[in-house]
């Protein structure tokens, strides 16, 4: 890091020290006993814009007292068989860590269909797998490995990935949106594996409009990306559906549903819930636990990523009826989380 970095980071810490008490406390809770690495993240989103990242960092400690954040692990979804369900239809789990232990979040971005519950389910469950990675899953493996550690990798599975598949344009922008503003950086690596051609074409016209600092972060690999996974990982924490060379993945591949990591059933997700039902139980422990959603206010797009959305948009009219993938695109676009 050079002079002007560190320097950067002064001037941040100056600005954060002005800050009142209740913004204290979130971000207390937020960075999890590492302050300047979690400005650090910020300043890498901003581009090293000392006065943006601030305004990026105050706007997201506002975000989270609001729409009580660090409470939200205290908020299970019920019925069990609603989470299942939600489980089934937003493809996302734990499947090990790198050889360097960074947690390898596995995606089902082709095979998610987004309608078993409300955007306010879908939103609360993928914020509660943020704050269990963040407070839970990345504080272990730091402990583990003997460093602090507060990045992952993850594999985006696109099998599945067509037009028909691609009507949760508004969810997708939403938690995209969550992610860019207020859980920026939290990714070393995106891995796209069983991209089909649909995902190709469209890779070439995305792809030049984004970030260089998010371009270097992607990484299309050819099928199920077996091979070159292995070099950072072992056979064991290999997603599902990247264990196999072939013409793609159901999402129950694997070995039953124990070893399919998007499964209610899977070890990663018994634990997310049990600790969810634990603290709930700890913060309310005589009342009954609330049935409902937890509602989420979803911070406005920054608008240089609006701009990137509206060019996407007349990129795709070019393809002829695959403006709907642009917008879907855009919303998974992985720009920085």
């Amino acid at each position: 890091m050079g002079v002007a970095n560190h320097e950067a980071i002064k001037q941040f810490q100056s600005l954060m020290d002005q800050i009142d008490q209740p913004l204290k406390d979130t971000f207390q809770n937020m960075h999890q006993g590492y302050p300047n690495e979690t400005l650090l993240r910020f300043l890498k989103a901003r581009e090293w814009n000392v006065s943006k990242a601030h305004k990026m960092l105050i706007d997201c400690l506002q975000w989270r007292i609001q729409n009580e954040i660090d409470n939200i692990l205290a908020k299970p979804i019920i019925p069990v068989d609603l989470y299942r369900a939600i489980r089934d239809s937003q493809l996302v789990g734990l499947s090990g860590y790198t050889k360097e232990g960074l947690p390898v979040v596995a995606v089902g971005v082709g095979l998610s269909t987004f309608d078993k519950a409300s955007v306010n389910y879908y939103v609360q469950s993928h914020i509660q797998i943020n704050e269990y990675r963040d407070r839970v899953i990345l504080p272990a493996a730091s402990k583990k490995y003997g460093r602090h550690i507060s990045t992952c990798v993850k594999v985006l599975d696109m099998t599945g990935l067509k037009l028909s598949a691609l009507n949760q344009v508004k969810l997708l922008t939403v938690i995209s949106t969550v992610d860019d503003l207020n859980y920026p950086e939290k990714t070393e690596t995106y891995y796209i594996v069983n991209a089909p051609y649909i995902f190709s074409a469209c890779w070439k016209v995305v792809k030049p409009l984004l970030q260089e600092r998010t371009r270097k972060k992607i990484q299309v690999l050819q099928g199920c990306g077996r091979d070159e996974l292995l070099k950072i990982t072992d056979y064991a924490s290999l997603p599902h559906f990247c264990r196999k060379e072939g013409s793609g993945s159901s999402h129950l591949t694997g070995s039953g549903t124990a070893g399919n990591c998007f499964s209610l059933d899977h070890d990663f997700h018994q634990q997310v819930y049990n600790y969810i039902k634990h603290q709930a139980a700890l913060s309310e422990p005589t009342a009954p636990i609330r049935q409902g959603s937890v509602h989420v206010d979803i911070p406005e797009p920054d608008p240089e990523d609006a701009k990137i959305a509206k060019t996407i948009e007349s990129e795709f009219q070019k393809f002829g009826g695959l403006n709907g993938l642009s917008n879907s695109l855009n919303g998974l676009k992985v720009n920085g989380h």
